[in-house]
């Protein structure tokens, strides 16, 4: 029996209460953040901006069940997830090594390989100096990990890479390179331009599978080897032509940024760190795979990213709401938060690239889509399910058929 089967056609307050009901969380009293926290989290603060939350069902990742909070202005990514989820039932994610990168730049260089051979020689006692100021971190199997070298045209760069264990890690790893500066000048006998993190570690990366048998994915084994081979073939197009490739990662994103909004990650430097991913190969490309399995006659996707997130530290500690999402994820690891946030990308993917090859992106778009345009045409209350409803039954998804239905309507009622 599937909980949450009609969950989207529940008011508020009543999914509020299936999730009290579940166990998932504790109380159904909404979550606002305060404006004296507010205003530790901004300058000049005036007010909050509000984004709606929703959540996803029917994602099972590693055998454990997840409902995946998100914010986001699109009720079609939400829904499209869910039903995602419900059709490739489970995903299976791996993250081996969650480490951070980052860097102190030394430029005006006339010698980089000597400079670099110079470091190198103390590379052991720099790191000793890393962990100085690392103790801490390092009791709970964190803090400085590695040195290495790299040169760029005259300029070189020392790349520390750190484990910041469930952290953010920004500020740890900024404050442990800021004060390697010294060690490094005073060794090469020249100045550092600068030293700060990379929001960029291509070595730690996040790799998730799933799968769907051809049976699942249409009417029948035929019909599901056709649209899983039009599937493929979106996916592999995404590789070839960059125009199509942003727009095919945007669909990943929409799902993974939703998520990290919701959980008060940084979203920002996640969405770099994975376009910069999609051009590892010397063009910008899709980032996820997807082929046909003969043999098991189903559709396998694989979406590998450089997904860094955090479940401590920052903003996530004070921010209500970012809380209130980890406690209905069940308090996970930042590891655990990073394979469910790929999975989500890779869940939004199959639903955009389904939609795409089959009946088209606009008419489950433009549905969910019809409510938004209710309000935007001055309908309130009940009147706003009235006509959305209307207006998905006319065929005609938009403002000037709203207005008119909605004043059909009031003059019935008159």
């Amino acid at each position: 029996m599937n909980l949450f089967s009609g969950f989207y056609k529940l008011s508020p307050e009543e999914r509020l209460e299936r999730l009290e009901e579940l166990k998932l969380i504790d109380s159904v009293k909404k979550v606002t953040l305060p404006e004296e926290l507010a205003m530790t989290m901004s300058e000049n603060y005036l007010f909050n901006f509000e984004l709606p939350l929703g959540v996803a069902v029917n994602f099972n990742v590693n055998d454990k069940q997840y409902v995946v909070p998100m914010v986001i202005e699109e009720p079609s990514v939400v829904a499209a997830a869910s039903n995602a989820a419900k059709i490739l039932r489970s995903f299976t994610g791996v993250f081996p090594k969650r480490e951070l990168i980052g860097q102190i730049i030394i430029t005006d260089i006339s010698d980089s390989d000597r400079m670099i051979d110079r470091l190198n020689q103390h590379k052991e006692y720099l790191l000793e100096q890393a962990r100085s100021v690392n103790l801490s971190m390092i009791k709970r199997g964190g803090g400085p990990k590695d040195i290495f070298f790299d040169q760029y045209q005259g300029a070189v760069s020392l790349y520390l890479t750190y484990d910041s264990c469930d952290a953010m890690g920004a500020n740890a790893i900024n404050t442990t390179l800021e004060h390697l500066t010294s060690y490094v000048e005073s060794l090469i006998d020249s100045p550092v331009l600068m030293a700060i993190l990379s929001n960029y570690n291509p070595d730690a990366t996040v790799k998730v599978t799933s799968q769907v048998s051809f049976n699942d994915l249409g009417s029948n084994s035929e019909a599901g080897f056709e649209l899983a081979k039009r599937i493929v073939a979106a996916s592999e197009y995404a590789k070839l032509d960059p125009y199509r490739a942003v727009t095919h990662n945007k669909g990943i994103m929409n799902g993974i940024d939703a998520l990290l909004l919701a959980t008060g990650n940084d979203f920002r430097a996640v969405e770099a760190a994975c376009h910069a991913f999609a051009s590892r190969e010397g063009s910008y490309q899709g980032l996820s795979n997807w082929s046909l399995d003969l043999t098991g006659q189903q559709l396998v996707g694989h979406l590998e990213l450089p997904i860094n997130l955090a479940t401590l530290g920052g903003t996530i500690g004070v921010n209500p709401t970012a809380q209130w999402s980890l406690d209905l994820l069940g308090r996970p690891s930042a590891k655990e938060l990073s394979i469910l946030a790929c999975s989500v990308g890779l869940a939004s993917n199959f639903a955009a690239l389904k939609a795409l090859v089959s009946e088209g992106i606009q008419r489950g778009h433009m549905s969910l889509q019809s409510r938004v345009l209710a309000a935007q045409a001055g309908a309130i209350g009940e009147e706003i399910d009235d006509l959305s409803r209307q207006l998905n039954q006319s065929g005609q998804i938009n403002r000037q058929q709203a207005y008119h239905l909605l004043n059909k309507m009031r003059r019935k009622e008159m």
